[in-house]
């Protein structure tokens, strides 16, 4: 038995979602691993930007900067399918390769009629950003990528271990207790952190694994990159991190947020933060 309340789950994320700003928009869009949750926002005509979450999110993390970023953006962000959130796969469907996950962005991004969008992730959305930047460099226009995990370095053995507890058997109380460990006494949002809580048990299917991008495949994406890490983040070494995306990638902007944990971004993160990713996306190069 998980103890999984799909109500309570339910609950949680229409109170995230309430942060929103106000013109918000759920959409469905269909793929080839099943209907995907799409939450909009912003002038219907402005440049589009499509956001992924963490692994073990839901598309929800960005609400504190989805109000700044859609200001001059239409702001799409998905959960992602066979994870927690309202993306319904059909049985059996769920992706099990990288070829699968970007293929899945593929659709995702011609179910929004879009040809091509800036493009940026947060953790593991933040690989699957790069790995479909690498293999459909057309589609991506811009890239960025916050506290990005297994891109440029692994993850510290000590992350591993204090996160084996969740994974192997997730609670409400093991995800907190973890996640006040990584954020260091940096009281999340009480909405978002209940909604990480009731995503425990979440009917998740196997995510996603494999190596990191092939440096060959980085020295040759030409898409501008920029790389913010989380100075205080315990997933990785934040300048094992910098370094790694700065030798392999050819137009790549690096940055360490001092005083931000892994899991307080996006939602926890300087109000800095907006201004740096606008700045960035409307940069001409």
């Amino acid at each position: 038995m998980t103890g999984y309340d799909s109500d309570a789950f339910r609950s949680a994320y229409e109170a995230v979602w309430a942060k929103w700003p106000a013109d918000r928009e759920a959409l469905s869009i269909p793929t080839p691993h099943g209907t995907a949750r799409v939450n909009a926002c912003g002038p219907r005509d402005a440049p589009p930007l499509l956001l992924l979450p963490g692994g073990g999110a839901t598309s929800l993390t960005w609400y504190a900067q989805a109000g700044p970023l859609s200001a001059a953006r239409r702001v799409y962000a998905a959960d992602l399918p066979g994870a927690p959130g309202l993306s319904v796969p059909p049985p059996g469907r769920h992706p099990r390769t990288v070829a699968d996950l970007t293929g899945w962005l593929d659709a995702l991004l011609d179910g929004l009629g879009l040809a091509a969008a800036d493009v940026g992730g947060h953790s593991y959305g933040a690989w699957i950003a790069l790995h479909h930047a690498l293999r459909a460099p057309g589609r991506v226009r811009r890239l960025f990528l916050l506290d990005p995990t297994q891109c440029f370095t692994g993850y510290r053995p000590g992350y591993v271990l204090r996160a084996l507890p969740m994974l192997l058997r997730p609670t409400p109380g093991r995800v907190r207790a973890f996640l006040e460990w990584e954020t260091g006494g940096t009281a999340p949002d009480p909405d978002w952190l209940r909604l990480q809580e009731a995503a425990a048990g979440f009917p998740a299917a196997k995510p996603v694994t494999g190596p990191r991008p092939a440096p060959d495949a980085l020295r040759a994406l030409e898409a501008p990159v920029l790389v913010l890490v989380a100075g205080r983040g315990k997933a990785h070494d934040p300048l094992r991190v910098t370094t790694g995306a700065e030798a392999l990638l050819p137009h790549v902007t690096t940055a360490v947020l001092p005083g931000i944990s892994h899991h307080a971004l996006p939602q926890s993160a300087p109000p800095a933060l907006a201004a740096r990713l606008t700045g960035f996306l409307d940069a001409r190069d």
